[in-house]
């Protein structure tokens, strides 16, 4: 543990001198800021106000942008240790590949979750400070779903670049991944949902198994129940789900799917040329 604390600690350490931790940190907490000057807590649309509209347009913000910024800052972890020697030289000490690889998990899962989290956090602060009502049952979930995306695609990250070996081919994979996630499966399921090929259910079960679109739903469901702004989409899923049970299912999915393929990342490290 002690050699896994001090991988974590010096990848901590490296990431925070880096740039795009500064960009990264200032992205969010720029948006919390911007919403605030724009007057986003004194409007209501759709019944939205107060923190909780803030808290939506946070959610359909970071829906976007946090697996794209955890896949290209994390992609190049290993593979780009392994570019400069950095991972020949560790090795060199008494340091198992288990605990390199695992507390390299752990030193970026920090950097990539607690920005976020932090960003998210102030708001609520400055909320109790002005007055407005605090939302504590949509912030302590909406915790516990970034908590869950941000395991889910650093585990895919770190996966990428176990095999990968060269920075330039992980970035590509990254980029592939988050726009087939983002765009082409909804494109592609809404295709066939019209030429009605397969049954709706089965499509709508393969939608929810991308992360992203696992997320997504979780996360209006804290602000709409009723999901009425799905369509017949939420019709399927309240049928099959309760909110409770869904919410529960969308922060456990993501979280298992991550360490299964940062455990699968680790057997491949484990077993190929290491240089």
């Amino acid at each position: 543990m002690k050699n896994l604390s001090l991988i974590a600690y010096l990848d901590l350490k490296e990431s925070i001198r880096a740039k795009w931790f500064i960009i990264y940190s200032l992205v969010f907490g720029g948006m919390i800021a911007l919403f605030f000057i724009a007057g986003v807590t004194q409007s209501q649309v759709m019944g939205f106000s107060g923190l909780s509209r803030l808290l939506l347009m946070y959610i359909q913000v970071t829906i976007v942008i946090l697996p794209i910024f955890i896949l290209i800052t994390t992609v190049r972890s290993i593979s780009g240790d392994r570019d400069t020697h950095i991972l020949e030289y560790m090795l060199s000490f008494p340091i198992s590949l288990k605990q390199y690889y695992w507390g390299k998990i752990l030193g970026r899962f920090i950097t990539v979750f607690l920005p976020v989290f932090f960003a998210m956090f102030i708001a609520i602060i400055y909320g109790a400070i002005i007055g407005a009502d605090i939302p504590w049952d949509i912030f302590l979930l909406y915790s516990g779903l970034l908590f869950s995306l941000s395991s889910s695609f650093l585990g895919i990250a770190f996966f990428i670049s176990s095999f990968v070996k060269t920075s330039e081919v992980a970035l590509g994979i990254s980029f592939f991944i988050w726009i087939f996630l983002l765009a082409f499966i909804d494109i592609a399921l809404i295709s066939l949902m019209m030429q009605s090929r397969f049954s709706e259910g089965l499509i709508i079960s393969i939608a929810l198994l991308n992360p992203m679109e696992i997320f997504r739903v979780a996360a209006i469901s804290l602000f709409d129940p009723a999901l009425t702004v799905m369509g017949p989409v939420a019709f399927y899923i309240l049928d099959t789900f309760k909110q409770t049970t869904f919410v529960l299912f969308s922060i456990l999915y993501p979280l298992l799917l991550g360490v299964i393929f940062a455990i699968i990342g680790y057997t491949i490290f484990a077993k190929k040329d290491l240089v």
